[in-house]
């Protein structure tokens, strides 16, 4: 399986199978393994019907049992509009198909939509963990207004037999303290019913492009998106790879220290993954980082390289839809099974 994962990587093979971090020490962490629920979540506050829904989570599909998790997400018809999203693959357009994707692949779980998984609950929930996303970025708005707002209550994803709940907050975003707060009184009230919880942790600011520099998925900012979102006792953080550092400097706001960026990372990209991990209660909650959009040809690749970094950097899985949903189901079962091998093959090691 090692080689079937470098020969695709290519070039990038030795720089991402052979690293070692010598920022934070892999033995600080808190790392995935078939035990997390026990080792990690039972040491908290959340009830017993909560690890149940966690271990739910963890039982589920082809990575049952290793600690890692493969999520399929499809919340994209009302973020990116229903016609950008499954006009490449009509089938999509059925929530019965995503569903059956994401059991086809051997999928953690399926995240989605009130209307999603409820049109299908009664035929499904009790074959795949279901996770409902309570809130969405809907783009008919004219001008478009970029903010997350809530579509579903926590008691309707209790009620269709849901293990979890997922929610986004874009931190940095002039509304993203009231989303703060609705997002952490319905992360209680899902905790209060025994589901766990996802947080979508993304930075949205106009201020935070500088220079012609992008650096919404920086390192520092991103670190801290997910520092704030285990603050409000997210199970799980989701969140894009970090691809650059120093946004707090070249913003000029905020806070930071120089051994953020001398001693806590580095230029490698497993380093930057291993910051949004440690920013995670150092592993306690477990980071998923995002597959990302579908590019064509590319989308294997990249989805093996998002997974192999973080992997070695201590996260634990992925959570990738468009690169899956956007093409024929056999290529989408095919692509999700490749991030699955990586988590699945023991060579590649925690860096």
């Amino acid at each position: 399986m090692i080689d079937a994962i470098a020969q695709l990587l290519g070039d990038q093979a030795k720089s991402l199978l052979e690293h070692t971090c010598t920022t934070v020490a892999k033995e600080h962490l808190h790392l995935p393994g078939p035990d997390m629920v026990d080792r990690i979540y039972a040491q908290t506050d959340r009830s017993v019907p909560v690890l149940r829904s966690l271990q739910a989570l963890y039982s589920a599909g082809r990575l049952s049992h290793t600690g890692y998790m493969s999520i399929l997400p499809v919340d994209q018809g009302i973020e990116h509009s229903a016609g950008a999203s499954f006009a490449p693959n009509p089938i999509y357009f059925d929530p019965e198909n995503i569903v059956k994707l994401a059991l086809e692949a051997g999928c953690n779980g399926v995240a989605s939509t009130l209307g999603v998984l409820g049109a299908v609950a009664r035929k499904y929930a009790h074959k795949i963990p279901f996770i409902l996303k309570l809130n969405h970025n809907e783009l008919l708005s004219l001008p478009a207004m970029p903010d997350q707002v809530m579509f579903a209550s926590v008691e309707q994803a209790f009620d269709m037999g849901c293990v979890a709940v997922g929610a986004t907050i874009y931190f940095g975003a002039p509304e993203s303290t009231r989303q703060l707060q609705e997002v952490s009184k319905a992360f209680r009230r899902a905790h209060e019913l025994g589901m766990a919880t996802i947080l979508w942790c993304y930075t949205r600011n106009p201020a935070f492009v500088k220079d012609g520099v992008d650096y919404h998925a920086s390192a520092d900012l991103t670190g801290q998106a997910n520092h704030l979102g285990v603050t409000i006792q997210a199970d799980i953080i989701k969140q894009k790879l970090p691809v650059n550092n120093g946004g707090y400097n070249a913003i000029k706001f905020g806070k930071t220290d120089k051994r953020v960026y001398s001693e806590l990372t580095t230029d490698h990209p497993i380093d930057l993954c291993r910051y949004q991990v440690l920013n995670c209660y150092a592993g306690r909650m477990g980071l998923i980082n995002s597959g990302g959009p579908s590019e064509g040809a590319s989308d294997m690749l990249e989805a093996v390289k998002t997974a192999v970094i973080n992997k070695r950097a201590g996260g634990m899985g992925l959570i990738s839809g468009r690169k899956a949903f956007q093409r024929p189901m056999g290529e989408g079962v095919k692509l999700l099974n490749a991030i699955q091998d990586v988590y699945l093959c023991k060579d590649v090691t925690v860096a």
